[in-house]
């Protein structure tokens, strides 16, 4: 795998939560260029777009350290979109998009990524220290 651009390296990039959650929206893309033509604009965006706002809360909620509150907001923001990709992950499958086997990874890695997202609103103190 070709090394990352220093612009994509340092700060939440390289938190093992944004990697997981951005793999799982690379495989969430993946998985929705199968679904049925019909569902360009309804399904399909909606697995998407919720996807990839886990990586963009998390980023959110990565500069807003400083402000506790904010932080555990945005992350609970991004803690909603992981299981709002569950839930399009489920119509697909109970409307024959997919079959189980294919989500399945899919979903372990959200439940992964809603683990390491729940410690972090657990215990903001381990991230909003030393911000400056």
């Amino acid at each position: 795998m070709a090394q990352e651009p220093a612009y994509f390296t340092g700060g939440f990039w390289d938190l093992v939560v944004y990697k997981k959650a951005e793999q799982l929206a690379q495989l969430v893309l993946l998985l929705s260029k199968r679904f049925r033509g019909e569902e360009k604009y309804a399904l399909t965006d909606q697995c998407r777009r919720s996807s990839r706002s886990v990586c963009a809360n998390l980023a959110e909620a990565y500069r807003k350290r400083r402000y506790p509150l904010h932080f555990v907001s945005k992350l609970t923001d991004s803690d909603a979109e992981n299981s709002e990709t569950q839930v399009w992950m489920k119509f697909a499958l109970d409307n024959g998009y997919v079959k189980i086997n294919d989500i399945a990874p899919i979903m372990d890695l959200s439940n992964e990524v809603g683990k390491l997202l729940g410690d972090m609103i657990a215990h903001p103190e381990k991230w909003c220290r030393n911000t400056k």
